[in-house]
């Protein structure tokens, strides 16, 4: 396996178990810069949303890049305030417009707002249906979010992106997901830094001669999760890149879940309300 392994979504798309998220990078150069670094390191999966303000630095950099669009996979994301059907269709076409893109390759429903999430995903399936989207998907779905969604829409979520990481591994959501054919995919899986210090981290980091974040993302791999670290700096992306030439063991990988505290550093999904 290298930085080019592949997960194949449940509509036969491929999408790269590992890529770059921006969220936090400033708009501009700073954003322009880290994904022209991920792409010369050979990353071919960026994930983006509206909210970030840098979906157009994105498509700056895809184009500068000299790497073929189809190479590389890019998602986006439809924020809360313009969910609803045709607020979503509208805002689907300005992130392609900022991002110079005909068809993005996953657009997904950024967070589960109550009462409008149906009509958004509807709207997802006309897009996808029209060839502008390869795959449709979900962020921060907990299982009654998809049970609602699942009894009334046509297409399957390809993809269920949550927070995800040693201290919230939510088992119950990765087990359904699993189950439902929905890809989950890890953001924040580094917990912004929170797990670094962690004794049992920093015990395996030694063991296996590596960096206490290349543990975790390989942890991530193993338990079949994609996952899209964020950073603006070189030589922490490429860190982030090099975790395709070992294996954590089965008792490792369980010591790892087992530091699950629940514990969010991001919003509650039911507690967002747009």
């Amino acid at each position: 396996m290298d930085l080019s392994s592949a997960a194949t979504l449940n509509n036969g798309v491929i999408m790269p178990w590992l890529g770059l998220g921006v969220w936090r990078s400033a708009p501009g150069h700073e954003t322009e810069q880290a994904v022209r670094w991920a792409l010369e390191i050979g990353y071919r999966h960026i994930d983006t949303a509206k909210l970030y303000e840098n979906e157009s630095d994105v498509g700056k950099a895809l184009r500068a890049s000299g790497v073929p669009r189809e190479s590389v996979f890019i998602t986006t994301k439809v924020w809360n305030s313009d969910q609803g059907y045709a607020r979503t269709l509208k805002a689907f076409d300005e992130s392609r417009r900022k991002l110079g893109l005909d068809v993005v390759d996953l657009y997904l429903v950024h967070w589960p707002i109550t009462g409008k999430f149906p009509d958004t995903w509807r709207a997802l399936e006309k897009l996808y249906a029209d060839g502008k989207i390869r795959a449709i998907g979900v962020s921060n779905f907990r299982i009654h979010h998809l049970e609602e969604l699942l009894a009334g829409c046509s297409v399957i979520p390809a993809v269920n992106q949550v927070e995800f990481h040693p201290l919230l591994v939510q088992k119950e959501l990765l087990a359904y997901d699993a189950v439902k054919g929905i890809r989950q995919e890890a953001w924040a899986p580094l917990a912004r830094g929170r797990v670094f210090g962690n004794p049992v981290l920093l015990s395996l980091a030694k063991k296996y001669g590596k960096s206490p974040a290349q543990i975790v993302l390989r942890w991530d791999l193993q338990l079949g999760v994609a996952s899209i670290p964020k950073s603006v700096h070189r030589e922490r992306i490429e860190e982030n890149s090099r975790i395709f030439d070992f294996e954590l063991s089965l008792p490792d990988l369980e010591a790892l879940s087992s530091l699950d505290a629940g514990e969010r550093i991001g919003w509650h999904p039911d507690k967002v309300t747009g």
